[in-house]
């Protein structure tokens, strides 16, 4: 099993063991073997055909080097992610536009996935025959597809991918960076990568089977999330809802925090290593391949 995060004083404040667990809303100490209680439960409610749905945001791929683009870091020469990457700038200032885009697709074409999303493919690839997951993310990274996660729902596009709103042009592969700002499309209208951006809607049929999934699981994990963006952020309150078992994973409280069944206040790639170990070595269960 991995290394549970350890506590101690000569370790850093990037090496300490999770800063707050909440079960049920109440704020608790979180030695190790709570972890192991935690996992236990968890693989207790999964039974042999039960759907486990993890849900990332953001802060999944922080520790990949990709900022938030929201608050602090959402500030890029001196100018608010939600000023340049909106249909407004798109279409009024598009060299400017591009130029904040490509940057960020210029991150996610460099960054690398972290502990957190190996794990994640790990328990993909691991589950029970007659178990299944279900993956959603609002980032645009493709870190889940490269750790080796083969169903994702992305809410909020790839931004690898380029489109054309004039004519319905789109390369899943476009060069990264862009070879030229703002790019054009053959039929002579702008190129613009296939995300959502500020003030949009979510792709419908992503978002309804997003619904869907959090209605049937057993177990929802929330990672990384800030819980605070709609329609999104109802996903845990649905599965509540429908009696699923939810755990949030995040450094920072949210609203969500004393909602969940259990709120572990650490990173992904800290805690999802020997959550998702720990799950696995579970002695009642004979892994194998995950079902389609």
């Amino acid at each position: 099993m991995a290394p549970l995060p350890q506590s101690s004083a000569e370790n850093g404040p990037d090496d300490i063991r999770p800063l707050r667990c909440y079960v049920k809303g109440v704020c608790v100490p979180m030695p190790d073997p709570d972890l192991l209680s935690i996992v236990s439960v968890i693989s207790e409610r999964l039974g042999e055909q039960g759907l486990l749905v993890v849900s990332t945001g953001a802060g999944m791929s922080r520790e990949s080097g990709i900022p938030t683009f929201r608050g602090a870091e959402g500030v890029w020469r001196r100018q608010r992610a939600e000023d340049v990457a909106t249909p407004e700038a798109f279409h009024q200032h598009p060299r400017l536009f591009w130029e904040f885009n490509d940057h960020l697709r210029q991150l996610c074409h460099e960054a690398a996935p972290n502990a957190g999303h190996l794990a994640l493919a790990q328990l993909e690839q691991r589950l029970l025959p007659t178990q299944s997951m279900g993956l959603i993310t609002q980032n645009i990274d493709r870190l889940h597809e490269r750790a080796g996660s083969t169903h994702v729902l992305h809410l909020h596009g790839d931004c690898r991918r380029v489109v054309c709103p004039h004519c319905g042009f789109c390369d899943d592969e476009y060069p990264v960076p862009a070879p030229e700002y703002p790019p054009s499309c053959a039929c002579g209208s702008l190129l613009r990568p296939d995300i959502v951006l500020f003030g949009e809607a979510l792709p419908e049929e992503a978002l309804t089977e997003s619904f869907e999934l959090a209605e049937r699981c057993e177990v929802m994990w929330v990672v990384g999330s800030s819980v605070n963006v709609q329609p999104t952020a109802s996903l845990p309150f649905v599965a509540l809802e429908h009696g699923a078992l939810v755990v949030e994973i995040n450094p920072e409280a949210t609203i969500l925090t004393t909602e969940a069944t259990y709120s572990i206040g650490s990173t992904a790639a800290k805690i999802l290593p020997a959550l998702v170990s720990a799950l696995l070595e579970r002695p009642n269960q004979n892994r194998g391949p995950s079902c389609p």
